[in-house]
C-alpha cells in the first residue's frame, strides 16, 4: 500500500514535491477507501488522478517513481564501475546541477510501514536511508552518507559484507538484493512488482509482449465486452522467426546498448517463436473471426496493456502508475477503469492507481473524491508544483470540472494562444 511518494530536483520540479494517498476528513463517500492505521485519518484512498495543462509536468511526476524504480532495480547490476549515476536535475537553474535529486517513499508492506529514499548527484548516491515503522516508534534499517554506512539492529543478513560490495553509483538495496539479502529483497520487490503504462500509442506486437502468462485474462474480454468494442474472445499465435530477423534484432540491441551505456531488453531476443493474440469477432454469418492486434483499434490495443496491469494489480494489492489515462479511451471506459480500483468489492486487497488526464468529464464522476484530484502547475519560473484539490476551499456538491476549466485552481492554460495569433494577423 503506498502512503506517500516526494521527489525533489528531477525534470522541471524543482523544489520537493509531494503526493500523499492519505484520506481528508472531506464528508465525501467512502466506499473504496482503503482502511489504514499508518496514517492519521484512518485510510488511504485507492486511486489518484492528476490534472494539468500541457508541459505541465504531470508526466515527470510520474516518471520520477519510474526513475526511482529503474535506479533500485539495477544500480547494482547494470551501472558501471565510475560510470556515474543517471539522473534528469532541473535545468532551468544552473545551481541544482551541483545539488543531488532526492526520492523518497512510504509505503506498507506485509502490515509494517516502511519508509525509504535516497539522494544522488551525477557521480554517485550520496545518502540512502531505509526505517521501518510498525508502530509508533521508528527503527533504524540503515543509513548511509556516500560510502559510510550504519546498519539498525533490527535489520539482520551480511550487511557489512554488502556495503563493501555497493559501489558509489549503486544503491545498497540494490547490491543486498542481487546478493541474496533475504529481509531487504521484499523491500526490493515492492519496487519491482510498481507497474507502468506510459505508452499512449501501442503497436499490435507491444500489446501482445505485454500481456503476462500463459494469455489474456478472462476478465480483459469481459470488460471489453461491456464497452461495446465487439470483441467476444481471443486466441494465440505463434509465429516462427526468422534468422535474418533474430539478427537484425540483435544488431538493434547491440546499437541501442552503446548509445545508452547499459543492457537493454528487447522482446522478442533469441526466441525461436514470437506469441501474437488476436482477438474475437462474431462475423455477419455468426462465426468467429480472428483480428491481428493491428487490426484493431488504438484504443482497444491500449485497454488490453492497461487491463492486464490493472487485473493483476487487484490480485495482488500493488499499485499502478498511467500515463495519459484518457488516450485513445472514451470517457467511459477511463471511468471504468477507475471504478475498478474505487469498489471495495472488486478491489479487496488495496490496489492503488495514479493516473494523469486531461479528461475533465472524470471529475463529475461519483466514483472520486475530492481529495483523489490533484493538479500539476509551472510557477513563474517554470518548475512544476503538486497539489491536491484540498488546498482550495470547495463544497461537497460543487461543479468541480467548471471551477477547473474557469480556472479557480489553476494548472489550465493560461493563455488564449488563437487570440494572441489573430492579434498577430
Amino acid at each position: 500500500m503506498l502512503l506517500r511518494f516526494a521527489v525533489e530536483n528531477h525534470l522541471s520540479i524543482c523544489e520537493r514535491q509531494e503526493l500523499s494517498f492519505a484520506a481528508s476528513s472531506l464528508k465525501d463517500q467512502s466506499d473504496g477507501l482503503i482502511a489504514c492505521e499508518a496514517v492519521d485519518s484512518g485510510a488511504v484512498v485507492p486511486a489518484v488522478v492528476i490534472y494539468g495543462a500541457n508541459a505541465s509536468g504531470k508526466t515527470n511526476f510520474v516518471n520520477a517513481l519510474s526513475t526511482m524504480k529503474m535506479l533500485v532495480l539495477w544500480s547494482q547490476t547494470k551501472g558501471e564501475p565510475g560510470g556515474g549515476v543517471p539522473r534528469h536535475e532541473y535545468l532551468l537553474d544552473p545551481r541544482f546541477s551541483e545539488k543531488p535529486s532526492c526520492f523518497e517513499i512510504d509505503f506498507i508492506l506485509d502490515g509494517i510501514r516502511y519508509h525509504y529514499g535516497f539522494e544522488a548527484t551525477d557521480e554517485a548516491f550520496t545518502s540512502e536511508w531505509l526505517y521501518e515503522i510498525p508502530k509508533a516508534h521508528r527503527r533504524k534499517l540503515y543509513e548511509r552518507e556516500a560510502q559510510d554506512f550504519e546498519f539498525g539492529r533490527w535489520l539482520k543478513g551480511q550487511n557489512h559484507n554488502i556495503a563493501r560490495l555497493t559501489r558509489s553509483n549503486s544503491l545498497f538495496l540494490s547490491a543486498a538484493a542481487q546478493n541474496g539479502h533475504e529481509q531487504l529483497f521484499r523491500i526490493y520487490k515492492y519496487f519491482q512488482d510498481i507497474a507502468f503504462s506510459g505508452s499512449i500509442s501501442v503497436p499490435g506486437v507491444e500489446a501482445s509482449s505485454r500481456v503476462k502468462g500463459d494469455g489474456l485474462d478472462d476478465r480483459v474480454i469481459e470488460f471489453l465486452k461491456s464497452i461495446n468494442t465487439g470483441v467476444i474472445g481471443y486466441q494465440k499465435t505463434e509465429t516462427e522467426l526468422s534468422e535474418d530477423f533474430r539478427a537484425k534484432h540483435r544488431e538493434l540491441k547491440a546499437v541501442l546498448e552503446r548509445i545508452s551505456g547499459g543492457t537493454i531488453e528487447l522482446k522478442p531476443d533469441d526466441e525461436e517463436k514470437m506469441v501474437q493474440i488476436e482477438l474475437a469477432h462474431r462475423g455477419r454469418g455468426g462465426e468467429v473471426v480472428h483480428f491481428d492486434l493491428d487490426l484493431e483499434s488504438a484504443g482497444t490495443r491500449r485497454l488490453l496493456i492497461i487491463l492486464s496491469q490493472t487485473f493483476n494489480a487487484i490480485d495482488e494489492g500493488l499499485p499502478v502508475f498511467i500515463d495519459e489515462l484518457d488516450a485513445s479511451l472514451h470517457t467511459y471506459a477511463s471511468e471504468a477503469v477507475l471504478r475498478l480500483f474505487c469498489s471495495s468489492k472488486v478491489n479487496k486487497r488495496g490496489a492503488q492507481l495514479i493516473a494523469t488526464t486531461h479528461d475533465t468529464n472524470l471529475m463529475k464522476s461519483h466514483v472520486l473524491r475530492r481529495d483523489q484530484l490533484w493538479f500539476a502547475d509551472k510557477n513563474n519560473e517554470g518548475a512544476t508544483e503538486i497539489y491536491p484539490l484540498t488546498d482550495i476551499r470547495t463544497r461537497k456538491g460543487d461543479n468541480v470540472e467548471l471551477g477547473y476549466l474557469q480556472g479557480r485552481y489553476g494548472a489550465v492554460p493560461s493563455d488564449d494562444p488563437v487570440a494572441a495569433l489573430l492579434e498577430s494577423c
